[in-house]
């Protein structure tokens, strides 16, 4: 997340910051090849009719651009044809790699076909005794449905439906229940405190369970704030805490509170002036903080929140409904939100036993029903890939992307891809549509979809690259972008380019 002072966010922001980096890896059994395949799991094409003006990447075979990018046995890969099967390259293909947040498409035809894409999540208000006069005999209840795209703006519609109601006090307690699904304080355990991406989840969630931290010098002091900010609002938080302290390291701390976050940051870290968004750990009480001072700015008196285990019976008094399934998904495939793959992963699972799982017991029963469904074989600690325990393999995962119906419901929810020039350029008039789910961990990255050829052919790919012993050692440093990380990616980035921009002319001669 940026450190630059922010005084404004929006929706897509609130997405962009929760963008993962993660890491997985699967084993996978053999899939039939029915084109020969030459030593290295080059392609067996006739070079000569490539053309001469193509990309000089159009020449080389895979086995030597994953050399020349110095990413030798680092990098499974395959391609192959959507409508026949056929694998047209293949490249270490059956050895399970971290699918990273290329876990998320898995999730997201997990949940297209339990849920369905109209599927809406809905927040609740609920009252247990009668309003007369304004005044709520009885306890106001925020009741979470699971949404996991609700922000402050959405919260505050619902205040403003009991402000209209004409709701002023409540008698009674003021109750948060996020029990529709069973919360967890972190996603994957082991990270450093402060990332974003890896938040608390439950039933009731908010700005993706972070809180904007801000800071600026002032004298030889600094002014700091915690709030809840969304597009048009951003209301103080009170159960999350920051303190600054002198020290090197860590720059962050965090330690848990009754009932809040509390937060310390290395003084010689900040500079001048800054923000980031930190998680928050209790995602219930932290909804029921921003409803409260919601409620207080129109003129509703709340008690402070409580948090209550088992949903009272009461009175619906205000609803919000998220926007559908499938908007929820492209959003998460865009901005790779951890949280909304493991709510909606979650959720499917809770519908298909109904009963709600844990998150680790989902992951393997997602994990199961994708083998039933494909014929893959992947081992999934997780719904968003943050997990390092998930294994999947190139083979597997195209095989995925080649079962009946998959590129219908997945490919228009994936996001296109720029294919670029040596100067970071977009390449007009490229001859050949790429959408995929990206995936990025220190030491992982990965690009899986679909390569659609300006003749028509439909291609699927996967490109998983993994160095397995730098991942271990980063996973003990207290930096977010430990040495070495950065160079890593950006080689497999662009080997990325290279193999798809080789396979946007080699799929039109091959067909």
């Amino acid at each position: 997340m940026s450190q630059d002072t922010l005084t404004r966010l929006s929706r897509r922001s609130l997405l962009a910051g929760g963008v993962a980096f993660f890491a997985s890896a699967a084993l996978a059994g053999p899939q039939r090849t029915l084109r020969p395949v030459a030593r290295g799991g080059a392609a067996a094409v006739d070079v000569a009719a490539v053309p001469t003006n193509a990309r000089p990447v159009a020449r080389k075979g895979a086995v030597d651009l994953i050399a020349a990018a110095g990413l030798a046995g680092q990098v499974g890969f395959v391609i192959s044809d959507v409508a026949t099967g056929e694998v047209l390259e293949v490249v270490d293909g059956g050895l399970g790699r971290p699918p990273a947040s290329v876990t998320k498409a898995l999730t997201s035809v997990y949940a297209m076909e339990i849920l369905g894409g109209d599927y809406r999540f809905e927040t609740r208000v609920l009252a247990t005794g009668p309003v007369v006069d304004g005044v709520l005999d009885g306890d106001l209840v925020l009741a979470g449905g699971g949404d996991p795209n609700l922000v402050t703006d959405e919260l505050a519609q619902l205040v403003t439906q009991l402000s209209d109601a004409g709701l002023k006090q409540v008698k009674g307690r003021f109750l948060v229940w996020g029990n529709a699904l069973p919360g967890l304080k972190e996603i994957e355990p082991g990270q450093l405190d402060q990332l974003g991406y890896n938040p608390s989840l439950g039933g009731l969630n908010l700005n993706f369970n972070r809180v904007f931290f801000e800071w600026a010098q002032s004298g030889a002091d600094y002014t700091v704030s915690m709030d809840a900010r969304s597009e048009t609002l951003r209301p103080v938080v009170k159960m999350a805490r920051m303190q600054i302290v002198d020290r090197q390291l860590p720059v962050y701390a965090y330690a848990e509170g009754v009932g809040t976050d509390e937060w310390t940051v290395a003084k010689g870290a900040l500079g001048k002036a800054g923000s980031r968004w930190l998680p928050v750990r209790f995602p219930a009480l932290y909804a029921g903080d921003v409803f409260r001072t919601l409620a207080q700015d129109a003129d509703i008196v709340l008690p402070a929140a409580t948090l209550v285990d088992d949903l009272p019976a009461g009175t619906q008094l205000a609803r919000f409904e998220s926007v559908p399934l499938t908007q929820l998904l492209r959003d998460m495939l865009l901005y790779s939100t951890n949280l909304t793959a493991e709510v909606v992963g979650m959720t499917a699972t809770a519908k298909r036993f109904g009963t709600a799982q844990a998150m680790g017991r989902s992951a393997a029963t997602m994990a199961q029903w994708l083998t039933e469904r494909t014929g893959m074989t992947l081992h999934l600690a997780d719904h968003s890939g943050l997990s390092d325990e998930n294994r999947v393999s190139g083979r597997d995962m195209v095989r995925l992307l080649n079962a009946a119906g998959v590129q219908a419901e997945l490919q228009p929810l994936m996001k296109s891809i720029v294919m670029v020039d040596e100067n970071r350029r977009a390449i007009k008039d490229f001859p050949a549509n790429v959408r995929a789910k990206t995936g990025t961990l220190n030491f992982v990255s990965t690009l899986a979809g679909y390569l659609d050829t300006d003749n028509g052919r439909k291609l699927s790919f996967a490109i998983f690259a993994y160095d397995p012993e730098a991942r271990t050692q980063s996973l003990s440093s207290q930096d977010e972008l430990p040495r070495g990380a950065s160079s890593f990616n950006g080689k497999a980035k662009k080997l990325q380019q290279d193999l798809l921009q080789r396979w946007a002319v080699l799929g039109r001669i091959t067909a």
